[in-house]
């Protein structure tokens, strides 16, 4: 067990792990694709408790702009999982979750057990999902079991097709 001890007022004062910051950190890859007709994914970032349920959105990016085709959250329904999930109760824009499509290449996030996706997840194991779904191209689920507030622990998913490589760390 980790402890963190300071002097307070002249005392001793011992502070269990578990009271301490939580972190998580995601990396996600949106590959190349080569096609005629390009578009970038959609991707839906949460966690999942051990009954399969949604506990947090992590990250939604969807094309947030108007165009002569309608407003990008049109679409949000095409992430089957993260819509049957989670989505359809979201209130779309969400500060500190919701964005952009993001380009070819590697986006990290970090987050604490202060950001609102994780301020009231309790210690426990988790299921981190990661799906992407494009215009004219396919959709791809990840999934990466992971304890919250326990022991350190890092893993990863290979996509094969709309995601590159994910990888989390969550650290007590």
């Amino acid at each position: 067990m980790r402890v963190t001890v300071s002097l307070a007022l002249g005392s001793l004062l011992v502070v269990p792990a578990a009271a301490q910051a939580a972190d998580l950190s995601l990396n996600i890859e949106i590959p190349r694709i080569n096609a005629a007709e390009y578009h970038r994914p959609y991707v839906a970032a949460w966690v999942e408790g051990a009954d399969g349920k949604a506990v947090a959105d992590l990250a939604v990016w969807y094309q947030d702009k108007d165009t002569k085709e309608g407003h990008g959250t049109k679409w949000l329904p095409d992430l089957r999982q993260w819509w049957r999930k989670s989505g359809r109760t979201l209130k779309v824009p969400v500060d500190g979750i919701t964005g952009p499509t993001r380009p070819v290449g590697k986006h990290a996030l970090s987050l604490d057990e202060k950001h609102p996706a994780l301020a009231k997840l309790a210690a426990g194991n988790y299921t981190l999902v990661v799906e992407a779904v494009r215009e004219v191209g396919g959709r791809e689920l990840l999934k990466i079991p992971f304890e919250w507030k326990g022991k350190p622990y890092s893993g990863s998913a290979q996509g094969k097709t709309e995601l590159g490589k994910v990888t989390l760390s969550a650290k007590p």
